[in-house]
């Protein structure tokens, strides 16, 4: 089978840059080792416009947002599966400060775009402790992850253009013009491995910078709030009854163990955040493909034009993925050049510095 690009990793970043390609009409064949843990299986899939305590507007949130309920929401329609859940993000005021600081923000217009007004801050009141009120956030929501990956796999499997493997640097010979594995001719190779790129000898030069999360799945039956809640941590429904808590933040101790410093770190965020009773029932671990710089690592390898990579997205996967996904597109077929704060140009010097052979 030869094709136009061959994909390692069908993570978020992997399935949606596969999509976007096989849209264009390009011929993509996935491989995927979907038993190894996966930051993906384990992410919330939480886009969020305006993030941090400080109530900053993710960066490009202008063009990514627009684009990402586009994108997901023409695959739902076409594959007839509902992936994208629109929820208002309510963050209650941890003070009257607080309170003063956000309103006086949303005076910025670039700010005040996704906040929603006025809040009915007594719907929440019943449930969690809002005695200052909250600030409800617009244009947010989740993308059910799982379910997703599973119908992207389904879609290239019907196609006969998946693979289910370890991927073997080793079996991959690289040309000028093209690259072979398994007896099978690409035009490209383009890694989308998460946080395992950084085991990728074509690749292991760039500047990762891995970050475990931790999150919990709660039961609450008292529990009468359909939107996501943010203070510290984050409560987002999945199903009646069922929800997820996160996230943790750790760069030390990097692996897919769950921890019980994570677990009461977490609940000592919920516990006073919530009126009403919770029961943990299971506890999840991902690896997040973050960088030193907090940009995603996006183009073609300094010495081999026929090896890409698109990765690096990580904690904004879902809201990142996308629009770079269509903007690295258009630079494979030489339409455009890509934003140079994403491209790998930018991390060059660390290849040549040492004088990495391949």
């Amino acid at each position: 089978m030869n094709a136009d690009y061959l994909i390692v990793g069908q993570g978020i970043a992997g399935s949606v840059l596969a999509w976007t390609l096989d849209q264009r009409g390009k011929k993509v064949v996935l491989v995927n080792a979907s038993q190894r843990p996966s930051a993906s299986m384990a992410a919330a899939g939480i886009f969020n416009p305006l993030t941090g305590k400080k109530l900053v507007r993710t960066w490009k949130a202008d063009v990514l947002f627009p684009y990402l309920h586009r994108f997901y929401g023409d695959i739902g329609k076409q594959l007839g599966v509902p992936l994208l859940h629109s929820s208002t993000i309510y963050r209650p005021y941890r003070s009257v400060e607080e309170q003063n600081t956000y309103l006086a923000q949303t005076a910025d217009e670039g700010i005040r775009q996704y906040v929603l007004e006025p809040v009915d801050d007594q719907t929440y009141a019943p449930y969690i402790r809002n005695p200052y009120g909250g600030l409800a956030v617009t244009q947010s929501g989740w993308l059910d992850v799982p379910v997703f990956l599973e119908v992207i796999r389904t879609f290239f499997r019907e196609k006969e253009q998946y693979i289910e493997a370890v991927f073997d640097y080793k079996e991959v010979e690289i040309s000028e013009k093209a690259v072979f594995w398994q007896g099978q001719t690409f035009d490209k190779l383009i890694v989308c491995e998460g946080p395992y790129a950084s085991q990728n000898p074509w690749f292991d030069w760039l500047p990762y910078n891995p970050v475990k999360g931790q999150t919990l799945d709660v039961e609450m039956d008292q529990y009468g709030i359909s939107d996501i809640v943010n203070q510290g941590v984050f409560i987002m429904p999945v199903q009646s009854n069922c929800y997820r808590v996160g996230a943790t933040y750790t760069w030390h101790d990097i692996d897919w163990q769950t921890t019980e410093d994570g677990k009461a770190f977490l609940e000592q965020k919920l516990q006073p955040l919530l009126k009403v009773p919770y029961r943990v029932v299971g506890q999840r671990v991902g690896i997040r493909p973050a960088t030193k710089d907090r940009r995603p690592l996006i183009g073609l390898h300094p010495a081999f034009s026929t090896l890409g990579i698109f990765n690096g997205l990580g904690t904004k996967g879902v809201s990142l993925a996308p629009f770079f996904a269509g903007q690295f597109a258009d630079f494979l077929e030489g339409r455009k050049e890509l934003d140079p704060e994403v491209n790998i140009a930018r991390s060059f010097s660390l290849y040549y510095s040492g004088k990495k052979d391949v």
